[in-house]
């Protein structure tokens, strides 16, 4: 098992294909960020699929292909192909998407052996769409989510980023929305994670809050009392309707104490905390021409490294070393 220093048992790993991105989401990249060289610096499917077996044979049980948008890279098929190779010892492959071309691919990536898949979709109004993201695609995104239940990625796990005096009128909404079309809202707290550095307190809407406006129309009940490593608390409608709400309050209620998370960047950078302002070179060793051997002993001696926990919420907090598109979410 690869373990931290804290004895948390490390069996998530988040791995970012492309730190690009054709939508410009306010709290993640408002600006767009100059992109990383691709041929040198960002990590070829051979050496993802080769670090991925290395963690998988640490223990490793998930792995979630991120961005940037994952969907973006070309040939996406072809990596969770072999990444599915990893299993019966890999028992869960997923994607963080946008949605994008999600509609015309996600036969293949099912064919491939992606397990689920996780849609962004902050908000369900048109005009708001297009202030968020600074695009006008929300009947694509909505298409996609159609497309993921249509083609078994089940359960479909729909992420909003909750911002005050943004979207936050909106909660009641992707309640009925998980009601009717049977997925799982998962409501995230604002982080200080965007490349526009815009990030303010004042604007986290808490978990408590939104379970409560939620839990106030549509009663709820917790699905499991404990949350493990998992990072939301999991509640279904109270009077049996399908779908779900998952709440994850990483700033006001941190889940820190049962991090089971690592990450490696599109340009193979672990990183052993979301909000990590320390970086670790794995890319340069492997192609420094370090054994495997040599490779487990690198990441075991990095993942001792962990932090504790973040620390948003302490005085002293120093923003993340990258904003989210680089990191993966």
């Amino acid at each position: 098992m690869l373990r931290d220093s804290y004895n948390r048992i490390i069996r998530d790993l988040r791995i970012s294909l492309t730190d690009r991105c054709n939508f410009r989401c306010f709290y993640c990249l408002p600006n767009g960020e100059p992109p990383l060289a691709r041929k040198d610096t960002i990590l070829t499917f051979e050496e993802i699929e080769y670090i991925a077996d290395i963690f998988v044979s640490l223990g490793i049980e998930k792995i979630r292909l991120t961005g940037g948008e994952p969907m973006l890279r070309r040939h996406i098929e072809s990596l969770i192909s072999k990444l599915s190779k990893l299993k019966p010892d890999l028992k869960d492959l997923a994607l963080t998407t946008n949605g994008f071309d999600i509609p015309r691919r996600a036969e293949a990536l099912k064919a491939a052996g992606l397990d689920r898949m996780t849609i962004s979709l902050d908000t369900l109004d048109t005009n708001r769409f297009r202030d968020i993201t600074g695009v006008d695609s929300l009947s694509d995104v909505l298409d996609a989510i159609e497309s993921a239940k249509r083609h078994g990625f089940e359960p479909v796990k729909i992420n909003a980023v909750i911002v005050r005096d943004v979207n936050d009128d909106e909660l009641v909404d992707f309640a009925r929305f998980a009601r009717n079309t049977g997925v799982e809202m998962r409501f995230i707290e604002y982080m200080p994670l965007d490349s526009g550095h815009d990030w303010d307190r004042s604007k986290v809407v808490p978990g408590r809050e939104i379970y409560q406006t939620i839990n106030h129309v549509y009663p709820l009940e917790l699905k499991d009392a404990s949350r493990g490593s998992e990072t939301s608390w999991k509640y279904n409608f109270a009077d049996g309707e399908p779908g779900g709400i998952g709440i994850i309050a990483p700033v006001t209620e941190m889940f820190c104490g049962a991090c089971s998370r690592i990450r490696l960047t599109a340009d193979g950078q672990i990183r052993t905390c979301l909000f990590s302002t320390a970086e670790h070179n794995l890319r340069d060793y492997l192609r420094s021409g370090a054994t495997r051997s040599e490779l487990v002993e690198y990441i075991e001696n990095v993942t001792l490294k962990k932090e504790a926990r973040h620390r948003i919420n302490d005085s002293d907090f120093v923003p993340a070393s990258r904003t989210m598109s680089f990191i993966g979410g």
